[in-house]
């Protein structure tokens, strides 16, 4: 799990696989959990990157909140969204 901090508030997020071939859906819906107090019906966006794209391109990356909990049922990641490892 990843810990964020964001406004004050601890958010946790289930982990995603070290590899994942672009435009397939996730294994398992991606959840974002909130550990402090976050009103039902907020949306949530989420973002990922790399050294090398600081905010890759993804697909289906918002979710709003309920009971917590924020729920990314089809989260893709499309072309070079900064998921793959760092070719030296």
């Amino acid at each position: 799990m990843v810990v964020h901090w964001y406004n004050l508030k601890i958010m946790v997020c289930t982990t995603l696989p070290t590899h994942w071939r672009s435009n397939k859906t996730l294994p398992i819906a991606f959840k974002v959990l909130a550990l402090g107090e976050v009103m039902d019906g907020t949306i949530v966006t989420i973002r990922a990157g790399n050294d090398e794209n600081f905010c890759g391109e993804l697909r289906n990356c918002t979710a709003v909140m309920k009971n917590q909990v924020a729920k990314f049922n089809d989260l893709r990641f499309v072309g070079r969204s900064g998921r793959e490892k760092l070719k030296k």
